[in-house]
């Protein structure tokens, strides 16, 4: 009989037997080898009493009719086991006819499981009868009636049907995608400006306003203003080794380049103020250009110092990001040594704030002097951007991570190159008039 149900595919069955030595031996010996031979389940095990008893009679008919096996098994075949199958036969003649018909297919509790599915039994019922559940995300199952899902690779996810893996999406600032097309623009555009500005002074370096207050500052900070613009490229495009260990190398050494030329500008206008009182006229010669440049060199060692320790001691590495999105590969540079990076930071902070702090103090110099005044309103702007950036650095997910360093290099650049440049500019192009030693010392416009 197992034999039987195993060739016809038949798992879900019922039995029925006669109380009598035959009948509870067989269905002993059917149960016992049933499970082992893999024959399927049994709906239900019914005995019919010898006595006739009309109402366990009807009880087991009702049994029947409500089960949804469809298979009419049998140990015991007496007259008892006869009034009952024709009972069942007067109670649901079209059921029988059906049964007889789609036996071949009916015959089991639950339907295979297909891929991206697996099996979980049904609770309080037998191992055959069972749901088809979904694999969760990252899962899969290829094979049918699989009781387990797999999990896909590290850099895999699973298809929207959970049968098979795919690749994961990868994500980060990319050259080809809006944002990236946006700021390598800007950036670009920011350089060129530079370099007009920067042929503008050389054009016109005979002339007072480029000459006052030492031009060669004035020609080194727009290198340095271009070289910041530049390095922001460093953060567009997918995460290399030498683009992680570089970009904040470039920036960080770029921006100190920047700012000790702004903090020496403003150290030249203190001491030529000062030179200008009776017994401060030895200021100018113990502050003169060979000391402007060795200490604009001597601050940015400094930065070159801290960034080669850090590159030495933690490099910053790429490294593919699976947290923020469970779907997508998300690459990104790891600083490798957050205390490196806030040094590199605190070390262009403290220029920076020491430098807005000095041009605060000398904004009510004379008229003569008040290049003070642009060069706080520029580090005033400087600071409020890198101020800004921390926090929202800090909660920027995947890719605006970059961005939003890439926006704050270009924000502070654009600050610099207006507040310090524009109103120089203004005068070299559009009033020449303004342009002449006596103008300048009369109206208070410094180089």
């Amino acid at each position: 009989m197992i034999q039987v149900l195993k060739h016809f595919g038949w798992t879900w069955t019922g039995l029925i037997i006669s109380d009598s030595d035959y009948g509870v031996h067989a269905a002993r010996s059917f149960h016992s080898d049933l499970g082992p031979a893999g024959g399927g389940c049994l709906a239900y095990t019914e005995i019919l009493p010898q006595g006739g008893n009309p109402a366990e009679f009807r009880r087991i008919v009702d049994v029947i009719r409500k089960s949804t096996a469809r298979v009419v098994i049998v140990f015991g075949y007496d007259s008892h086991m006869i009034n009952l199958m024709e009972e069942v036969v007067k109670q649901n003649v079209t059921g029988l006819q059906w049964m007889a018909s789609e036996a071949w297919s009916s015959a089991v509790c639950s339907e295979s499981c297909p891929p991206g599915t697996r099996m979980v039994r049904k609770k309080g019922e037998p191992e055959c009868c069972f749901d088809c559940v979904p694999c969760s995300e990252g899962k899969i199952s290829n094979t049918t009636d699989s009781m387990e899902c797999t999990s896909c690779p590290e850099d895999f996810w699973s298809s929207p049907q959970r049968d098979h893996c795919v690749p994961k999406k990868t994500e980060f600032l990319s050259y080809h995608e809006p944002l990236g097309i946006c700021l390598t623009t800007t950036s670009l555009l920011g350089t060129f400006i530079c370099l007009v500005v920067l042929g503008i002074f050389i054009h016109h370096r005979s002339t007072p306003i480029v000459r006052a207050n030492n031009s060669e500052l004035s020609f080194l900070l727009l290198v340095s203003l271009k070289l910041c613009f530049l390095c922001s490229l460093l953060f567009i495009g997918r995460p290399r080794s030498w683009t992680c260990q570089l970009r904040h190398a470039a920036f960080g050494i770029s921006f100190v380049l920047c700012v000790s030329c702004i903090l020496v500008k403003t150290l030249v206008v203190l001491a030529v103020f000062r030179a200008s009182k009776p017994g401060g006229e030895s200021s100018l010669k113990w502050f003169g250009a060979v000391q402007q440049r060795g200490t604009v060199l001597v601050l940015t060692s400094v930065q070159a110092a801290i960034c080669s320790a850090w590159l030495v001691s933690a490099s910053p590495v790429p490294h593919k990001n699976t947290q923020y999105h469970s779907e997508k590969i998300v690459y990104e540079c790891v600083v490798g040594s957050t205390v490196g990076f806030a040094v590199l930071l605190g070390y262009i902070g403290l220029l920076a704030v020491l430098s807005c702090l000095l041009a605060f103090l000398a904004r009510n110099l004379p008229d003569s002097f008040n290049e003070a005044k642009l060069i706080t309103f520029s580090m005033l702007i400087f600071c409020a951007v890198w101020v800004a950036f921390v926090p929202a650095y800090i909660s920027s997910p995947g890719k605006y991570t970059d961005a939003v360093e890439v926006f704050a290099i270009l924000a502070s650049s654009f600050g610099l190159l207006v507040a310090l440049f524009g109103p120089k500019c203004y005068i070299i192009l559009f009033r020449p008039e303004k342009n002449t030693k006596k103008a300048i010392m009369g109206r208070g416009i410094v180089s």
